[in-house]
C-alpha cells in the first residue's frame, strides 16, 4: 500500500478544537477516517515550528489519499501538504528503469 507523509497547520478555529479534541481524540479520528478508505494510520507526531501535525498513513491508492486530503481542506480548520513516499525498494526499482529522456541541448 503506498505511504503518505501529510505536513499539516492549524488555523486559529483548527488550533480551539484541538484544545476541545485532545490529540489523542484527533488521533482517534484521524486512524479512523483512513480505516474507513481501506488505509492505516501508521503515526502522528504533534511538532514546534511551521508545521503543528505529521501523520504517516498506508492507503490503498493516491485516489483513496487525494479524497481524504480534499475531506480535510475543505474543512477549512488545517491546511495539509501530503507528500508521496517511496520505500527502498521502490526506489532501487525506478533507479533500475532510466527514462528515455534527453536534457535540453543534450
Amino acid at each position: 500500500m503506498p505511504k503518505f507523509l501529510i505536513r499539516g497547520s492549524y488555523t486559529p478555529e483548527g488550533m480551539k478544537g484541538l484544545l476541545k479534541d485532545k490529540a489523542s481524540g484527533r488521533e482517534r479520528e484521524v486512524a479512523a477516517a483512513c480505516e474507513a478508505m481501506g488505509g492505516k494510520l501508521d503515526s502522528l507526531h504533534y511538532a514546534l515550528g511551521d508545521d503543528d501535525v505529521f501523520v504517516l498513513v498506508d492507503m490503498p491508492s493516491h485516489v483513496q489519499m487525494a479524497s481524504l486530503a480534499v475531506a480535510v481542506g475543505t474543512s477549512g480548520l488545517v491546511a495539509t501538504r501530503t507528500v508521496p513516499l517511496l520505500t527502498v525498494a521502490e526506489m532501487d526499482r525506478a533507479l533500475g528503469e532510466p527514462p528515455k529522456y534527453r536534457p535540453p541541448g543534450g
